[in-house]
């Protein structure tokens, strides 16, 4: 894996929507700070996250995080929870857990790795099928 220049950090990425005040847009990314590690991977100038919440502190409430990073799909996920903290931290969790599905999807299904490891060589001075061997010993 190749080193990111300027890392993406949630710090950094993290936009309030609609819902939030900027007076709680540290609150939330201090939620989230667990991102940093799987955002490191990413650069910061390609990278952007927006959390949102309808109907705030009411029954019904839904809270949204949006990821984009360029060259990838967007990814949104969403919770239902009563509480607001709950609510944060289980659309942190889906994140978490879509990026690690998508950067699963993307590397390659066979390891160039394992292809280079040597196989075992056959010796060639007996042929493999019993049937050439006998018509070796009899000619």
């Amino acid at each position: 894996m190749s080193a990111v220049a300027n890392p993406a950090t949630v710090a950094e990425c993290l936009r309030v929507g609609a819902g939030f005040s900027q007076g709680d847009r540290n609150w939330i990314a201090e939620q989230f700070g667990t991102l940093d590690a799987r955002l490191a991977s990413f650069h910061a100038d390609a990278t952007e996250l927006e959390v949102s919440v309808k109907d705030r502190e009411a029954r019904g409430q839904k809270v949204t995080l949006e990821c984009w990073i360029a060259g990838r799909q967007k990814i949104v996920t969403t919770s239902a929870e009563e509480d607001l903290h709950a609510a944060l931290n289980d659309v942190r969790d889906d994140l978490r857990r879509k990026l690690n599905d998508a950067k699963t999807r993307q590397e390659p299904r066979h390891n160039k790795h394992l292809r280079d490891v040597p196989q075992p060589q056959i010796d060639t001075d007996e042929p493999e099928n019993p049937a050439l061997r006998a018509d070796e010993e009899t000619a």
